[in-house]
């Protein structure tokens, strides 16, 4: 534990988040350290997993009230930036890496555009140097005819292009944290393990640290090397291997997913009753 404080590039102690004037908070004493490392959050919809690392980048809604007793990024305190010395921190040290490209990427502009535009704004390249960059980088996410495609539009690529292209914007300038929001649950199932791999490539030459958040636990856990269980807001487990799950919550999450080693006819549910006992203790 000492080894990775000293090289952490996020350090969160109790984290907390709470929206408007709700009194249940939505992300509640939240801890943990990064380093040059793949760290997985797991948990079911609303467990706080997204929140917690829209928290990090600092993209929640102006109602979002964020506190936490340590939030450092490489040793500087997140909460005490302005805005705009957050917006100079995405995409530079920092990129978050959204689930649907569709969503993420501008529709009018085309893909070179959008690439050299990263390169422009978190490199200082010209406008000649931005698109060989991208063009550069998208040779690097395995894209062979990267002139053809950067002429296109976001609609004209197929879901697992485009994610690629998500990558090489996010991860162009090299930033310290990567965070990786469900990023190939909008893929083909045939092509999510190139994207994962071609990610944690990319992640590891530039030595940078790795949240990935997911539901897909025995995914995350074939991944990284650490992993948050997230329920109702909260870390109840932390783990480095499936075969250490305690918790009633990481158990109902293993046993939900079809296992084709161990094939059966229905699969379980979570036991809520067991959770709430659990959670009441």
């Amino acid at each position: 534990m000492q080894d990775r404080e000293t090289a952490a590039i996020l350090s969160v102690r109790n984290l907390n988040v709470r929206f408007g004037r709700s009194s249940i908070p939505a992300v509640s004493e939240v801890s943990f350290d990064l380093g040059r490392e793949r760290l997985g959050i797991v948990g079911e919809s609303g467990s706080g997993k997204s929140t917690t690392g829209r928290a990090i980048m600092r993209l929640l809604s102006p109602s979002a009230e964020i506190s936490a007793e340590r939030f450092d990024l490489a040793g500087s305190p997140l909460l005490e930036k302005t805005e705009r010395q957050m917006g100079a921190l995405r995409g530079k040290e920092m990129a978050l890496i959204m689930q649907d490209p569709r969503y993420s990427l501008n529709p009018v502009l085309t893909i070179g555009r959008q690439v050299a535009e990263a390169a422009r704004l978190h490199l200082g390249l010209g406008r000649a140097q931005a698109m060989d960059s991208a063009r550069s980088m998208l040779q690097r996410v395995r894209i062979s005819d990267a002139d053809r495609v950067m002429a296109l539009y976001p609609h004209q690529i197929s879901g697992g292009m485009g994610q690629r292209v998500m990558i090489a914007m996010m991860l162009l300038a090299k930033p310290k944290l990567v965070i990786a929001d469900e990023p190939t649950s909008a893929l083909d199932v045939s092509v999510r393990k190139d994207v994962l791999v071609l990610l944690d490539e990319l992640v590891r030459e530039n030595d940078s640290g790795l949240i990935l958040i997911s539901h897909d636990i025995r995914m995350v856990a074939a991944f990284c090397e650490r992993i948050l269980v997230m329920y109702a807001g909260r870390v109840v487990e932390t783990l480095t291997s499936l075969d250490d799950a305690r918790h009633p919550y990481t158990r109902g999450l293993i046993a939900a997913l079809p296992d084709p080693r161990h094939p059966v006819r229905r699969l379980k549910i979570l036991d809520r009753k067991a959770l709430e006992a659990e959670a009441a203790q």
